[in-house]
Formats: C-alpha cells, sequence, structure tokens
C-alpha cells in the first residue's frame, strides 16, 4: 500500500493505493494521525486508488475519524470503487462518514 499526502488549502488530502487491510492497517493509522497531530484536523482519505479493505483498515478509519472529530475538524472519503464501497455500505460506514464521488468534492464539503 502507498499512501500520499497533499495539503490542499486547509484540508490535508492522503492518496490510497493498493489494499488496506490487517497488513498495512498501521501504516495508514500512523501516516493519518501524524498529519491530525500537525494541525490538519480536515481530512479527505482518497481512495480511488484503494483496491480492498478488510475490517483492519475499517477500524484505522474509525480511529483517524474519532481523533479528526476531537480536534474540532472532520475525517470524509472520496473516490471509492465499487468494491470498497461495497463494504463501506454494507459495515455502516456511509452511515458514520461522509463519502463523496469524487476527491474534488470532497475538499469542497469543507468550504
Amino acid at each position: 500500500m502507498e499512501i500520499e499526502v497533499q495539503q490542499e488549502g486547509d484540508v490535508a488530502v492522503a492518496a490510497f493505493r493498493g489494499s488496506l487491510d490487517r497488513l498495512t492497517a498501521n501504516e495508514a493509522l500512523q501516516a493519518l494521525t501524524q498529519q491530525v497531530l500537525a494541525g490538519h484536523a480536515k481530512l479527505v482519505a482518497d481512495l480511488s486508488g484503494l483496491d480492498y479493505i478488510s475490517s483492519s483498515g475499517l477500524r484505522t478509519l474509525l480511529s483517524v475519524m474519532k481523533d479528526c472529530r476531537a480536534k474540532g475538524g472532520d475525517f470524509r472519503l472520496a473516490g471509492a470503487s465499487p468494491d470498497v464501497g461495497k463494504v463501506l455500505e454494507l459495515s455502516g460506514f456511509t452511515g458514520i462518514l461522509k463519502t463523496f464521488p469524487t476527491r474534488d468534492a470532497a475538499v469542497q464539503s469543507f468550504a
């Protein structure tokens, strides 16, 4: 898995590539937590390059959401593929986290 973080105004965008699973969840959690600790509590996960997400990956997303909200921000998801989107929907995450079809839409939702 690869994570590339870019700033778009006051929003940090983390673009994922590969799989977010038991083997990569800790790496993802560390990368995203670093952003929150650096003061970037408005955070978007661009999932357009994510092939697979497991329950470990879902726990990572939930933990980051809690951290962002505790710092007065929020965590949003963007661009999930149909397969990843189905996992998010079946697990109830679409009711917990705001999801957007594109990265730009997610970033603009913070305006």
